[in-house]
């Protein structure tokens, strides 16, 4: 499947893939006549680094964790660290939201008295 291809059809977007390629992750995309065949092993990856994006991660964190993942050693733990801290920062956006809905409701109860 071409770089085109895989974008067309996973809804990748071309950076993520010529991040891919220009981290040297891609061990199994081959170069065909000038274009990248991407094959099952390399979706499956490219899968874990749209996730990653999607819940934050910078692109030199998505970087990083995909070095840690694919090194081979045990990186289990340095991994799910970065998860979890990533996990607490989404955990207290949400504790601000919360607190702003709140002031919100407040401010909108007061001006409900206001009126009666």
């Amino acid at each position: 499947m071409t770089k085109e291809e895989a974008s067309k059809c996973y809804q990748i977007p071309v950076q993520v893939l010529d991040e891919y390629e220009r981290w040297g992750l891609c061990g199994t995309v081959k170069q065909v006549m000038g274009v990248w065949q991407y094959d099952d092993q390399d979706l499956e990856r490219l899968s874990t680094i749209m996730a990653l994006h999607d819940i934050g991660f910078s692109p030199q964190e998505v970087e990083s964790y995909m070095r840690l993942m694919l090194s081979g050693a045990d990186t289990h733990r340095e991994r799910l660290r970065m998860l979890e801290k990533r996990r607490n920062a989404a955990l207290d956006e949400i504790h601000l939201k919360e607190k702003q809905l709140q002031r919100l409701d407040y401010l909108r109860y007061q001006m409900r008295g206001q009126k009666a």
